[in-house]
């Protein structure tokens, strides 16, 4: 999240801004307020005050009034308030009560953009694209984004009951208990020798030092590793700088990604460190329409750079930048300021990075749950539950059924085995 300070009377000027373009590299001036309009506003507020059936305190008048302007303009721009405070910083350091799933809009509905893994919701079965039309038998319609999420945290072991609309079927309903939502930063394993898997379900603060000490553990571990396959499928984004570093454990030089906006503030560029753990390590990177903001970062950027080959189906096309500009009383706003660009000057906005080799998701297995997401029980030393009760244990899955589960997995890793026959030949001539 990029913060931006900016003085007040900027900020209430840029809330209220007539169209115009900014010169290059210069702060937008202040602009005139439209008196004409600001008349209308406040005529209309006298008459609610006025003549609504029931009163209405002032205070809860302007609030509403700031959240009408600001969802508006766009999904994610939104006015922060107390319990939104501690929202923003909850999903930012990974730990939270909840279901475990990120929310957008489309059209006026809540979208599912992607659950994570191993919580509630991806246990109950939601799945990226769906669409949340009721939550506890209230519909949603035209609710904002961060009131649906909202609605769906509540204290651990609470249920919640979500009515889903999915593509070619009639709507359903899942009750789902709350849980505190823990989410790993990143998970690891070895598909066969000479082979990685990493997945990082969500960006965090910590996450891409996690990451470039996970990929550190395991050239050191493995002196013969010839290939990773990075997952960022249904991985709904987070924090740009961890997919910065994330980007720096494969490359020693140039841009990762840059930001465009109004704002001179707003324009900022990344650039890789020389510090890199894995500059020439054979790369498939994982992709699908659950794949968000952060997500589409690393992927962009990696493509960019012919680091990685691409695989998957287009991502969901989140690349927008919001910013937390504080308001009196301990609110604030976060508004949109800018858009996200690939090193090489592509817009991630509502188009989404389109893979080099697409692959669409398909699954084959007698589970519920899509196997590629791990519990902790699944991953390599994790230990032991000590409460007797093996037989509520889940199973370890094994690298060949992931393999054998996961179609596009089991594409990536034959793509790396392929690059590395290449790369035999050519060192070899």
């Amino acid at each position: 999240m990029i913060r931006i300070r900016i003085e007040r009377f900027a900020l209430a000027c840029a809330l209220l801004a007539c169209a115009g373009t900014v010169p290059a590299q210069q702060e937008p001036l202040p602009l005139p307020l439209p008196l004409d309009d600001v008349r209308l506003f406040t005529e209309a507020l006298d008459r609610i005050r006025m003549s609504y059936v029931e009163e209405v305190d002032d205070r809860t008048l302007l609030e509403n009034a700031i959240r009408g302007m600001l969802a508006n303009l766009d999904p994610h721009s939104a006015f922060v308030d107390g319990r939104d405070f501690e929202t923003l910083q909850e999903t930012t350091s990974g730990e939270f009560g909840g279901l475990g799933v990120e929310v957008g809009q489309e059209n006026g509905n809540i979208l599912v953009i992607a659950p994570l893994d191993d919580t509630p919701a991806d246990r109950a079965g939601v799945r990226a694209g769906d669409l949340i039309i009721a939550i506890d038998n209230q519909p949603v319609r035209d609710m904002l984004p961060a009131d649906a999420a909202n609605h769906m945290r509540g204290e651990p072991g609470s249920p919640v009951t979500i009515t889903i609309s999915r593509d070619g079927l009639e709507p359903f309903d899942l009750e789902i208990t709350r849980e505190i939502i823990s989410v790993s930063s990143v998970r690891s394993r070895l598909l066969e020798p000479g082979y990685a898997y990493l997945r990082i379900p969500v960006f965090q603060l910590g996450t891409g030092q996690d990451f470039q000490d996970e990929v550190a553990r395991l050239l050191e571990e493995d002196a013969e590793l010839k290939g990773i396959v990075l997952d960022l499928r249904n991985n709904p984004g987070g924090v740009l700088q961890a997919s910065v570093e994330v980007v720096d454990t494969f490359i020693d030089s140039g841009r990762v990604v840059y930001t465009q906006g109004r704002l001179r503030e707003a324009a900022t560029e990344y650039f890789a460190t020389a510090e890199t753990v894995a500059p020439e390590l054979p790369l498939v990177a994982l992709i699908n329409g659950g794949s968000a903001s952060a997500s589409e970062i690393v992927a962009g950027a990696l493509q960019d750079h012919g680091r990685a080959v691409v695989m998957g189906t287009r991502s969901f096309g989140k690349g927008s930048v919001q910013s937390v500009l504080p308001l009196d009383g301990g609110r604030a706003i976060k508004l949109t300021t800018s858009l996200y660009y690939t090193p090489d000057g592509r817009s991630i906005q509502a188009q989404g990075i389109e893979p080099d080799i697409v692959v669409e998701e398909a699954f084959v297995t007698r589970r519920s749950r899509n196997v590629t997401r791990f519990a902790e029980a699944d991953l390599p030393g994790s230990l032991a539950n000590d409460n007797g009760a093996e037989e509520n244990v889940a199973p370890l899955v094994s690298a060949a059924e992931l393999l054998t589960s996961d179609y596009p997995l089991n594409e990536a890793l034959n793509l790396l085995k392929g690059l590395n026959t290449l790369r035999r030949g050519a060192a070899a001539n």
